[in-house]
């Protein structure tokens, strides 16, 4: 009968403690220390010292280095706000624990393209609520104002737009598609006059588009995309009030006889999302963690795994969220997956070893050794606690 008993409260512990294991910040978030994760802080400490010692040649003052970055753009402007970057920052978070940190990692700064992951997630939430009954829908279903008119844009889905193969041809908010990114060679004419692929079969990465995707999901919500994303997702992960975004100065539209204003979904011509490294590794665990946060599932698991799938038009690249699929980061798994902004902001999600990621500022060329030196601390745990 002892036997018994003492099975069953074994039993019973373990489940508690199995129940225990899954781990998710409150408004403090707790730190661990690398071996206290099988992790060794040798390697880890290298890591980290090898991030702050290769710091993005971007320019401190971000204004120049967008104008740098897009100066063969024709017409280019700055419309949208901009803040002056800090220094290389980021955190290292194993079992939800944060194991590693430099830097400001409290400090507010554009994240320039990780807001298109963000802005995805907005979309996955409208499929969830049922404004968006299907990915493959077409746009102009939804959005009748004539940004998806005439004979190509009207072929437009909501997944073409999500993975960046929609070739949506036109003018948001004074900035014309053709325009962004153009090809080294040709005239202007040669641009606006070119043959547009059908959606669906050709990537582009073109913030234009990225900002009618933006336009089309405040049509749907009809309400602004940061209050969404507030209630939504950053308020029940207990992220800081401090996050911003920010659309351009003259995209405020009227929705429902109340002006609001479509957000950007990075910093090309400025605004975007303007966020804390430790407000993005929330988000990233939110990721991790399948779209559930303790006992509330956020975003639907379905849409999580949906979004690092390798799309038709680039294997590499899935809803607005980039894939190690073809290994650009040689020695780690090519299951990764990650959110990306200009100058070296990413963040990470590595299942294989309950891993999350955030980098600020750090040079790009340098991204993948880093990686694979975080991973090899996890592979090669110390032997001393």
């Amino acid at each position: 009968m002892k036997n018994i008993i003492f099975i069953t409260l074994f039993c019973l512990s373990f489940f508690v403690v199995g129940a225990q294991t899954i781990y998710f910040p409150d408004s403090t978030w707790q730190v661990k220390k690398p071996a206290e994760m099988n992790m060794d802080p040798d390697l880890l400490d290298s890591a980290v010292k090898f991030a702050q010692a290769n710091e993005t040649k971007f320019d401190k003052d971000i204004r120049i280095a967008i104008l740098k970055a897009y100066a063969n753009e024709p017409n280019f402007k700055i419309i949208g706000p901009t803040k002056e970057r800090g220094g290389p920052a980021g955190l290292i978070i194993k079992n939800g624990y944060i194991v590693a940190q430099w830097g400001d990692v409290n400090r507010v700064d554009m994240t320039n393209s990780v807001t298109k992951s963000f802005l995805s997630t907005v979309a996955g939430l409208a499929l969830e609520e049922r404004l968006i009954k299907n990915v493959h829908d077409k746009a102009s279903n939804y959005v009748w104002d004539g940004t998806f008119s005439g004979p190509h844009n009207a072929k437009i889905s909501w997944d073409n737009l999500l993975d960046q193969s929609s070739d949506w041809s036109g003018t948001k908010f004074d900035l014309a598609d053709w325009a962004d990114r153009p090809p080294k060679e040709g005239s202007i004419d040669d641009w606006k006059n070119r043959k547009l692929n059908e959606p669906g079969t050709v990537y582009e990465y073109n913030d234009v588009r990225v900002n009618v995707l933006a336009y089309a999901l405040l049509q749907v919500w009809r309400k602004p995309l940061p209050v969404v994303l507030k209630e939504k997702i950053m308020d029940p992960i207990s992220a800081s009030t401090t996050w911003r975004w920010f659309g351009y100065e003259n995209a405020f539209v009227n929705v429902d006889g109340i002006m609001m204003q479509s957000v950007s979904g990075g910093g090309h011509h400025g605004g975007g999302l303007f966020i804390s490294a430790a407000d993005q590794a929330r988000f990233g665990l939110l990721f991790l963690r399948n779209g559930k946060w303790k006992d509330q599932q956020l975003v639907s698991e379905k849409w999580v795994k949906t979004v690092h799938q390798s799309s038709a038009a680039n294997k590499d690249y899935g809803y607005m969220w980039w894939i190690n699929t073809s290994k650009k980061w040689k020695d780690v798994s090519s299951e990764i997956y990650y959110a990306a902004g200009a100058g070296g902001n990413y963040i990470v999600i590595d299942e294989e070893h309950d891993l999350v990621v955030v980098t600020r500022w750090i040079d790009d060329s340098k991204m993948g050794e880093f990686m694979r030196q975080v991973v090899q601390s996890i592979n090669n745990p110390s032997k001393h606690k």
